[in-house]
């Protein structure tokens, strides 16, 4: 099991963004971070810089989840608000981008359907970097597809607060399909952001500004905050945890 890729060479200060550092022949090595995004904050943005520092990726594509069946116990905000809050936080970074496959296929978003969406999208030669919390890749085995994951892309597990890594919890994996790597800790989550604005407290420097004024201008997390519709009685519920938000922890 690998804890922690060695370095590779990085791009310059300045350079003008992925396609700029590619070197023709190399296969473009893509990250993939999803979650809910409700709301994206720093800690998912520095999980994204972090990894793709250590792979030497040349993007990062963040994907909202579109129906997170996993969280139907609370209100999620609509997902156009969550892509545009993404696509705010995401735009000063040249490596990272943004993709709507999850909310354009509709349905309950699963891993596997995320990772062959932007495979089909992207090329074979593409070789996608999925990256995820540490603590949920010790249950890998039982998402949705499970026996496609790792012909699909190569898992990184990233260390959350106060979660030690632990190469035993994930021994049973295949060591050349998945590493663990420890990222600078922010104890920063979604939930957290969304109950201290419910409770009229400031999240400024938890997430970034753009984002503050998005919630704000739209009434997000309040008591009258639009949300998306109410999923289908009887909808699927596979044992998996889709794209997760780093660091809120696994979405069960």
């Amino acid at each position: 099991m690998n804890l922690g890729e060695p370095a590779q060479p990085q791009v310059a200060a300045g350079d003008p963004g992925p396609l700029a550092s590619h070197r023709p022949g190399r296969p473009w090595r893509l990250g993939v971070m999803g979650g809910t995004f409700d709301p994206i904050h720093h800690g998912h943005l520095v999980a994204g810089s972090e990894v793709a520092a250590r792979f030497n990726l040349n993007e990062v594509v963040f994907v909202p989840t579109g129906t997170p069946w996993q969280k139907r116990d609370r209100k999620v905000s609509p997902a156009e608000d969550r892509y545009l809050m993404t696509v705010i936080a995401t735009a000063s970074n040249p490596k990272f981008s943004v993709s709507r496959v999850d909310i354009e296929r509709g349905g309950d978003t699963y891993t596997v359907d995320t990772l062959r969406d932007l495979r089909a999208r992207r090329g074979p030669e593409t070789e996608l970097f999925f990256i995820t919390g540490a603590d949920a890749l010790e249950s890998i085995l039982t998402w949705r597809g499970a026996e496609d994951l790792f012909d699909l892309a190569h898992f990184v597990g990233c260390s959350r607060p106060g979660v030690p890594l632990n190469e035993t919890d994930i021994a049973h994996l295949p060591s050349d399909k998945v590493t663990l790597l420890e990222i600078p800790a922010l104890a920063i989550s979604s939930t957290d952001c969304r109950q201290r604005v419910a409770a009229g407290l400031p999240i400024w420097y938890l997430v970034p500004d753009g984002i503050v004024q998005h919630i704000n201008k739209r009434g997000l997390y309040r008591a009258d905050a639009p949300t998306d519709p109410e999923p289908a009685p009887g909808a699927s519920a596979s044992r998996e945890t889709p794209a997760v938000a780093i660091p809120d922890g696994p979405a069960r």
